[in-house]
């Protein structure tokens, strides 16, 4: 399979603070209506198919909704399935019907949002050989109407890794990841380097929920782990991670002299971190690791949209395509750990690094 590198215009960087217009029909499927873009060749149709996590999930399916929607206002398309629109999965059994929900819909291109959307890719897109698909986060082999988005998550992480390895107190730092997988392993592999390159004597502990919808496990874990000493914690774990969040602003609410700190994951989670405590605004978000899902979702799109579907081809982004990077939020960062991530993108840029895909030990 052929695999391609793709940059990014910053003309297509997302304003700040873009709105999920199509939160409130979260639970709503597209509707078969047989109103696509088959009887329209003028006017490209796009969807999307989420994993369990939901539009809504502060995190990578967002992430992806927000490129969807941009890509939609750039060209004049309307919500709905003569334009754009998403399709919410409840539970994996979900992913299957609703890609072929899609394809009855006769949107030109639809995205699977999440590597667990892989076999009912392979499945449907063999079926259904005149529709175009493409996944996020896995790579689909020996298909023409399928393309293969993937991201270098383990360079971004690492650079978060340095501003933890930096900014830590107690030199006890924990990773969550939502299920164990050779994706997530790439956050974990990447993070736990990026601390031991600027400070060896941390410790690094490395979890997995076994979810990424269940925010309760997440808060379990992260109380366990902030109990244990750990000041840091980097999530992976999508709706998870939500309750990594809610842990460190509850313990904040109740001691707010104490520094615990959460680094988010896909988008700048900053938002997530706001607490209020008598009276004085706070926020435990430390920095995040930013994967330009959103970018690639409309880079894709236009290519398709313009006849040039990247079919068969796996496109991945990293640092040196903009695809990964740190939050523009660094309110709580220090000049060293700017100064740090700054001194190490460029050490991987121009190959000094070579960043593992998986933790210590594997």
């Amino acid at each position: 399979m052929e695999k391609r590198k793709f940059g990014f215009a910053m003309s297509m960087v997302l304003a700040a603070g873009t709105i999920l217009g199509a939160c409130g029909g979260g639970e709503e499927e597209a509707t078969d209506n047989g109103g696509g873009s088959g009887e329209n060749t003028d006017k490209f149709t796009v969807a999307m198919v989420t994993d369990v996590g939901g539009v809504d999930d502060k995190s990578f399916n967002q992430s992806a909704w927000e490129g969807l929607q941009a890509f939609g206002e750039e060209n004049g398309l309307e919500k709905g399935t003569d334009g754009y629109d998403y399709i919410q999965s409840k539970s994996d059994a979900d992913y299957k019907t609703n890609l072929n929900t899609a394809v009855r819909n006769e949107f030109d291109l639809t995205y699977g949002i999440g590597y667990k959307l892989k076999p009912a890719i392979e499945e449907v897109a063999k079926q259904r050989t005149e529709s175009q698909f493409a996944i996020v986060d896995d790579v689909v082999e020996g298909l023409d109407n399928v393309t293969s988005i993937t991201f270098k998550e383990h360079e971004g992480s690492f650079l978060v890794g340095v501003v933890a390895g930096l900014q830590t107190k107690s030199d006890k730092i924990g990773f969550v990841g939502g299920i164990e997988s050779d994706l997530i392993n790439k956050f974990a592999g990447g993070f736990e380097a990026g601390v031991k390159a600027v400070n060896p004597d941390a410790d690094v502990t490395i979890e997995f929920a076994g979810a990424f919808d269940k925010a309760d496990k997440g808060q379990q874990m992260a109380s366990a782990m902030y109990s244990s000493g750990i000041d840091i914690i980097y999530h992976a774990a999508g709706g998870t991670g939500n309750g990594v969040f809610a842990e460190a602003k509850s313990i904040k609410e109740t001691d707010p002299e104490k520094e615990v700190w959460v680094i988010g994951v896909d988008r700048d989670q900053s938002e997530e971190g706001k607490v209020t405590v008598d009276g004085k605004e706070m926020n435990v978000t430390l920095t995040s690791m930013v994967k330009r899902v959103d970018l690639a979702v409309q880079d894709v799109a236009k290519k398709a949209m313009d006849g040039e579907f990247p079919g068969g081809e796996v496109i991945e982004y990293g640092l040196d395509a903009e695809g990964v990077s740190i939050a523009p939020t660094q309110d709580n960062l220090t000049e060293e750990s700017i100064a740090a991530v700054d001194e190490w993108t460029e050490k991987i840029k121009n190959g000094e690094v070579e960043v593992p895909t998986v933790p210590s030990g594997k």
